[in-house]
């Protein structure tokens, strides 16, 4: 298991091991109810650990304060057509209500940062909600740039199905 050392005393970043699956599902849950998605939460730990550690799906990063998990971070790697390299996507990223304001989301953003430029990725992207001050502040402060003229699209449920059936 690799450990990051950080600038923050007492914080410490790893990477996730499959018997952290229900942890995870814990932190997820957490990040869903502070978005109030907790409904949309479909899966269950099982399911997350089959598609984190069989499928290798995706990664994920857990940060501790002095061995105790306070957040997360779950990425994977997209590409970037026009510049014909991959890069690293950030999915979701949560810290606990009781451990913001430490600079711990900082630290797991520049992780994954160091990652990507250790990687040779061209880009660092992540999408957040448009209400979430806080989050945004930060991302502003760390030189990140808001897109404009794109919109995410999504297909899920029975659009999906009934796309995929025209096939």
């Amino acid at each position: 298991m690799k450990t990051y050392q950080t600038k923050c005393p007492g914080f410490t970043i790893r990477e996730a091991q499959e018997q952290d699956a229900q942890l995870l599902f814990d932190l997820i849950c957490g990040l869903a109810e502070y978005e109030k998605m907790r409904d949309d939460v479909e899966g269950d730990p099982e399911t997350l650990r089959r598609n984190l550690f069989e499928g290798k799906q995706a990664n994920v990063l857990i940060g501790e304060e002095n061995g105790v998990p306070v957040c997360f971070a779950l990425y994977f790697y997209n590409f970037s057509t026009f510049q014909c390299k991959h890069g690293l996507y950030l999915e979701d990223l949560f810290v606990k209500p009781e451990y913001r304001g430490k600079g711990y989301g900082s630290a797991m953003l520049a992780c994954l940062a160091t990652k990507a430029r250790e990687e040779d990725c061209g880009r660092f992207e992540w999408i957040c909600l448009d209400w979430n001050e806080p989050a945004l502040n930060v991302y502003r402060k760390i030189g990140a740039i808001p897109l404009t003229g794109w919109t995410v699209q999504r297909l899920t449920g029975q659009p999906l199905e009934d796309l995929a059936d025209s096939f």
